[in-house]
């Protein structure tokens, strides 16, 4: 055990608790067992957050817990915080859920339940919606905003997709005409659309099934951001299936027996969703893998970007 997380398990009065490391992402998270409970206990990797981003995404896990949605909730420290700093790096420990993943992005997906799968995905993202519309955060919540210029601006929240090093001159090209045609329309109908803190990760690794509750986890990149962005991320990593028109029309029907949305403009949010990962993985083309992903965000934005640009009347 580092000394990262003995200090953090002292923090929380757990000296001598058993850990395992479960995941490695943007976070080292560690699964603690200490008095017949178990906790997700995270340690967050130096300089992708600020203190009060963290705070608040723990603010909003909060309050979702409370709102009766199945999402980990955080737990206070023996000096009543919910986020502390050992040895430089952030850490904070949640309530450990025991479900399992309903699927792995890229994996074959038992056909067994699919549609009654996203009935509950659309019911619960819708739920979290609804929910988050009644709390009022408090002062000092700061998260980043997946708005017109988180998602097409000179920055973008995830990186300039349009820049991608790995692109041809042909698919700038393309991109470059489906960042200016995608913002002109977001511009013009960006005011009637329903917007809010949104979770912005809904793919099938950040579902967990236990029993009939499913459970949402891994708010590491939640927001505020239009609605539509939530059903789009859970979507587009389902596009390649055969049954997928079913799988959106259940997703759709799910949230709809929550709340209501305009879905107009849905597609528009499946290609800017798409995009996002073209410009993600720019800071990470040396992680294992990202050579083959890159190269899948990029096919999947290029479909997309063509077929938006075709119903425009734009020559893609």
């Amino acid at each position: 055990m580092n000394a990262a997380v003995e200090k953090s398990l002292s923090l929380w009065a757990m000296q001598g608790a058993e850990t395992r490391l479960i995941a490695t992402r943007e976070n080292r998270v560690y699964r603690v067992d200490h008095a017949g409970h178990a906790f997700a206990l995270r340690l967050h990797r130096p300089g992708y957050r600020t203190d009060a981003e963290l705070w608040s995404e723990l603010q909003w896990m909060k309050a979702a817990a409370e709102g009766g949605l199945y999402v980990p909730a955080p737990i206070a420290s023996a000096s009543g915080e919910f986020l502390h700093v050992a040895d430089g790096i952030q850490v904070d420990l949640l309530t450990w859920l025991s479900g399992a993943p309903v699927g792995e992005t890229g994996e074959y997906l038992d056909a067994d339940g699919r549609k009654a799968l996203f009935y509950g995905i659309g019911r619960e993202m819708a739920r979290l919606h609804a929910v988050s519309d009644l709390w009022t955060p408090p002062e000092g919540f700061n998260r980043w905003s997946w708005d017109r210029e988180g998602l097409l601006g000179e920055t973008p929240v995830w990186g300039r997709f349009w820049d991608n090093p790995s692109l041809s001159e042909e698919d700038r090209e393309l991109f470059v005409a489906v960042r200016q045609e995608a913002g002109k329309m977001l511009q013009q109908i960006e005011a009637d659309l329903d917007y809010g803190l949104i979770h912005a990760d809904l793919v099938r690794e950040n579902v967990l099934a236990d029993g009939g509750k499913l459970q949402l986890i891994d708010f590491d990149d939640s927001g505020f951001g239009f609605r539509l962005f939530d059903l789009a991320t859970t979507l587009l990593k389902n596009m390649r299936g055969s049954d997928y028109p079913a799988l959106r029309d259940a997703l759709i029907a799910g949230y709809l027996s929550v709340r209501t949305i305009d879905l107009t403009a849905l597609d528009l949010f499946v290609l800017l969703r798409s995009a996002t990962y073209a410009g993600w993985v720019i800071a990470r083309m040396d992680e294992p893998g990202s050579k083959a992903r890159n190269q899948r965000f990029i096919e999947t934005t290029r479909v997309l970007a063509r077929n938006f640009l075709a119903e425009k009347g734009k020559n893609p």
